[in-house]
């Protein structure tokens, strides 16, 4: 076995709970479990983590309630029963974290929140300023409106969704197994659970094959997915069982439990290189001498001072390319304002912005970590 500091050195998690392990396999919501885990997530943010959970289990407590006991296909009788569930599952996670004095908060997404760019920023500086103000945010897929063709498919891509979303460290997976098995161990009593590999191995696909239960839409496959997802902006991913007691303090003290996909690279670097790889700009940005070289030498983000015109339209959170005086590309990012404000703020002071345009959105038009050198 190697050893895990990712970890315990971890800033901030996102924790997924599937659903079955959340109904204890469809016999309604388990207060017990999931004060069990809240108590260990509460642990975590003691210790100065901040958590994300994303929750499953709408739909399944909703069957429970509806009496329901094999899973809809029609998509009205989904929705109807996920709005059934979403209320028992929003009051008992409310509940438990305010035994440890926490507020929560329920954060309800669809695939058009995370691909469309502006509402991606506003999800992302939702969740940043709950987070800051330490509150938890509850994060599931809006099964109440979303249709076949928008919705994520499973929580655990929408997992890693939303690690990328909050920059985290790594992803929890929390299953109805140990984790991953060489082969599965439901037919094979001697399958070996995997310990640790990069999330990019082609060979974890044969491993995971294999169906979901009745309750869920994913499986193995669709965890190894995600990890892979999540490895996009540097984040590991943990896939462990849910039931081991106290699994995720465990984890957190280093223990080697499940199974560890690590990222082909470290957050910035995977960061950097998924910006580098967007081919189409929106608009450009001419910069200043002083700027280029603050860019390009100090590592800095791009203030609007630094600012002599802008090109195009674009909207926040698209790319633009930022060029010196005589046209060369020097940079690009994904800058903080819209086209016409930005032509309103280039070459004004970060704090003459809400002078300027009334608010302030950010001080950088483009955030370092949004930046990359070309």
């Amino acid at each position: 076995m190697t050893e895990r500091p990712q970890l315990s050195r971890a800033r901030r998690l996102v924790v997924k709970i599937g659903s079955a392990l959340l109904t204890n396999d469809g016999k309604g919501l388990d207060a017990d479990a999931l004060g069990g885990w809240v108590d260990q997530i509460a642990g975590l943010i003691r210790d100065g983590v901040e958590v994300v959970v994303v929750s499953s289990g709408a739909v399944a407590e909703g069957m429970s309630r509806l009496g329901w006991n094999v899973r809809p296909e029609r998509l009205h009788e989904l929705q109807a029963a996920a709005a059934v569930g979403q209320m028992g599952l929003v009051q008992i996670w409310e509940a438990q974290f305010k035994r440890h004095n926490l507020p929560a908060a329920q954060i309800l997404l669809t695939h058009d929140d995370l691909s469309d760019r502006k509402r991606y920023l506003n999800a992302r500086s939702t969740l940043r300023a709950l987070l800051d103000v330490g509150v938890v945010p509850i994060v599931n897929e809006n099964d109440t409106v979303v249709t076949d063709e928008i919705r994520f498919g499973d929580n655990d891509t929408l997992g890693a969704l939303v690690a990328n979303l909050v920059e985290a460290d790594g992803l929890i997976i929390l299953t109805d197994q140990q984790g991953l098995y060489d082969r599965d161990p439901r037919h094979h009593p001697d399958a070996r659970l995997i310990d640790q590999r990069q999330s990019s191995d082609t060979g974890l696909d044969a491993m995971a094959a294999g169906g979901a239960g009745i309750l869920g839409r994913g499986g193995m496959q669709t965890k190894v997915r995600a990890a892979r997802l999540a490895a996009r902006s540097g984040a590991f991913t943990v896939i462990v069982g849910g039931r081991l007691p106290d699994a995720i303090s465990r984890l957190r003290r280093g223990e080697q439990l499940g199974t560890l996909l690590l990222p082909a690279q470290g957050r910035l670097a995977a960061r950097k290189q998924w910006l580098a790889s967007h081919l189409q700009t929106r608009g450009t940005l001419i910069l200043d001498d002083g700027a280029v070289r603050v860019l390009c030498q100090g590592g800095r983000s791009l203030l609007p001072v630094g600012v002599k015109a802008v090109s195009g339209k674009f909207r926040r959170g698209e790319m633009v390319s930022c060029t010196d005086s005589a046209g060369r590309e020097v940079a690009r990012g994904l800058v903080n304002y819209d086209a016409d404000e930005a032509r309103a703020i280039a070459g004004r002071s970060s704090d003459r912005i809400t002078e300027v345009l009334g608010y302030i959105s950010d001080e950088e038009l483009i955030h370092r970590d949004n930046l990359v050198i070309v």
